[in-house]
């Protein structure tokens, strides 16, 4: 006799949706956001993180000096490719986990810990080489970036490229945790405090309020980053990198408990940026998309968490 044909599965209703749209959207939001602001933070608190005895307008004036304006755009290359490839894998993870976890009824600010503590560690495979790279860029501005990556290469393979990549492991995941999470933290106060009900809708002006006291209060993790950039200054010398509380360690013996906070100035401002773009930016776009019915509307359970304010489902969204 004939076997019968099996009939397909059928798809799962409640398997987890990664939203697509992110891939496209993470890399347009992070390059802009690197190619106007992000990069100049990012050269003026990377210069701050290794020459820890320059005061930040001092670092700022002798990064002008190297080489004009132009210089504060140094190791653009790089940093657009980490930006591109960084950006689509941070919105793809964070956008993501965190749709899927608020569909699944967490709280908001819990699901942006999680959901940016996710999405930040996964851009660590692309963000070590980059970061390495435009680290080398900054302190080494006479050396071009192909004999860099030659130099380094023939020193200990990929490998080379990754020192200090606990250090960015641990940067990344706390970053966007945080970003993220104190983002949403403020939004649901504002909502209360504005609105007087936590499902109402906040103005893009105090979206971005929200946005520029979450990449603020983000950038407790400052030690990590200092950590980074010194690991990686050694790796791009060739000599030897402990682990992160060795490299920590020895930051403080030289330069003081202070030491492991240089360069705190340029990092708020760059956290705020970057919040602005990939949190607060992000937010606002899709939603933009949303209200066009371009993308679909996520389903998210309400729920009362001793975290966050209480729902009341009677109320209609202001």
């Amino acid at each position: 006799g004939t076997t019968p044909t099996r009939a397909p599965p059928r798809p799962n209703k409640d398997a987890p949706k990664m939203p697509s749209v992110d891939l496209f959207l993470g890399p347009l939001i992070q390059c802009a956001e690197a190619a106007t602001l992000g990069m100049p933070f990012e050269v003026w608190k990377t210069r701050m993180g290794r020459f820890r005895q320059e005061g930040t307008m001092e670092a700022f004036a002798n990064i002008y000096k190297q080489g004009g304006v132009k210089a504060f755009w140094a190791g653009t290359g790089p940093k657009m490719i980490e930006s591109g490839s960084k950006g689509m894998i941070l919105m793809y993870a964070k956008e993501g986990i965190n749709d899927n976890l608020r569909r699944a009824g967490m709280a908001p600010t819990l699901a942006g810990v999680l959901a940016g503590a996710g999405g930040g560690i996964a851009q660590v495979s692309v963000m070590g080489p980059c970061t390495y790279l435009v680290t080398g860029a900054v302190n080494n501005p006479g050396v071009g970036m192909l004999k860099t990556v030659q130099q380094t290469y023939a020193r200990g393979g990929i490998a080379a490229f990754y020192p200090g990549g606990t250090a960015i492991a641990f940067r990344q995941a706390t970053n966007w945790a945080s970003r993220q999470g104190f983002t949403e933290f403020v939004r649901a106060r504002m909502k209360l405090a504005f609105h007087g009900d936590v499902r109402a809708k906040l103005t893009k002006g105090q979206e971005v309020g929200a946005g520029v006291i979450g990449g603020t209060l983000a950038c407790w993790n400052h030690p990590f980053e200092v950590a980074r950039i010194e690991a990686q200054t050694l790796g791009n010398m060739g000599k030897p990198v402990g682990s992160m509380v060795t490299v920590m360690k020895d930051i403080v013996r030289v330069d003081g408990v202070g030491g492991l906070f240089r360069g705190i100035a340029p990092r708020v401002c760059l956290g705020i940026w970057q919040t602005l773009f990939m949190v607060t930016g992000a937010k606002l776009i899709k939603d933009e998309l949303r209200k066009r019915e371009m993308i679909a509307m996520p389903e998210v359970i309400a729920v009362a968490s001793p975290h966050e304010p209480k729902i009341d489902t009677k109320k209609k969204v202001k």
